[in-house]
């Protein structure tokens, strides 16, 4: 019996790869080229299934263009580059990498949330720039962390672990919204409190977005919300771009009606809005929050065995649509 054929769309750990060989006909990505909508599909011809990361939009065109393929799977936790539903009509498996980046991510918003308030990379600047010269009372003063109100927009996985940290490491008083409220059993650890929207803003010193983009969640952070935050606030965003409208947060930390915002995701991405390069109290990363050798090695290796699973008979470990195995 023929052995499937699958594609690795992007540059991954060449040990993966190699898994990936002992089950399929790999044609892998070592140049880690970014391939164009019309490439992504030429690529796709006569394979199987897809190992693919957020860099590959998987839409009914192109599912219409290979008919033949039956799962793709995302070395990420999130999957707006999948149209679910296209997939899904055509009995196509898609998957994804959750939990395994959960801690390491979490310690990311932390970090993120801690230099944003305490304009680390502010100060990195000045002094790389050569203008330290002398000490001043206040010189680079920023808000506290410890002991200050942590509001939580979202409340999944990755949250959790940042929300404990917060309360039980140094002392923060976390408030969260959430389109569903959490077991009292899961917010008692943390003494976390359930509030509405207009309160989450009004009361968080710091805010972190953690919540998955749809056209739900689109823009949920605009000129509206920005405008019932704390001037004193900062707003930190670990989710995915598009949660927040990066224009009206640039307008409003242009105009200092909050304080500062640490972004590691931003509408577009790669590109960004360049009014946000031009403000000293963002802290920019490039979509890092789960860059730790340990976690990309895992997350890789989930999706591999997503991949193997999806086409060999087995049970992938972590389907987004499920339903498809059971018509298989």
């Amino acid at each position: 019996m023929p052995r499937p054929h699958v594609l690795v769309a992007r540059a991954v750990f060449p040990e993966v790869v190699e898994r990936l060989r002992a089950h399929f006909e790999v044609e892998d990505n070592p140049g880690d080229i970014i391939y164009s909508a019309a490439e992504l599909s030429a690529r796709l011809q006569g394979k199987q299934g897809a190992f693919t990361t957020g860099s590959e939009r998987i839409d009914a065109a192109l599912l219409d263009a290979n008919a033949q393929l039956r799962a793709v799977c995302n070395m990420a936790v999130g999957y707006n580059n999948f149209d679910v539903d296209a997939c899904t009509a055509r009995g196509v498996l898609c998957t994804n990498t959750p939990d395994v980046l959960t801690e390491t991510t979490a310690d990311f918003g932390f970090a993120l949330m801690m230099a944003t308030a305490r304009r680390i990379s502010e100060s990195e600047h000045y002094l790389r720039r050569g203008e330290w010269t002398r000490w001043a009372y206040d010189m680079f003063t920023g808000r506290d962390v410890h002991a200050a109100t942590l509001g939580i927009l979202g409340m999944g996985r990755i949250v959790q672990p940042i929300a404990r940290r917060a309360a039980l490491g140094i002392g923060m008083r976390v408030i969260y919204h959430n389109r569903s409220r959490l077991a009292a059993e899961q917010e008692a650890p943390i003494g976390a409190r359930y509030v509405d929207k207009a309160t989450l803003l009004a009361q968080a010193d710091h805010l972190v977005l953690v919540l998955p983009y749809s056209a739900a969640s689109h823009h949920a952070i605009g000129a509206a919300e920005l405008a019932q935050m704390k001037p004193t606030a900062t707003l930190t965003n670990i989710a995915r771009g598009g949660i927040v409208d990066d224009a009206a947060l640039a307008q409003a930390l242009r105009e200092r009606r909050i304080a500062a915002a640490g972004l590691d995701v931003f509408e577009g991405e790669p590109q960004l809005n360049p009014a946000l390069l031009d403000l000293p109290s963002v802290v920019l990363t490039p979509h890092i929050a789960s860059a730790s050798v340990a976690t990309r090695r895992a997350m890789a290796n989930l999706a591999a065995d997503n991949l193997i699973a999806a086409l060999t008979g087995g049970a992938p470990p972590t389907p987004i649509n499920p339903q498809v195995l059971a018509s298989r």
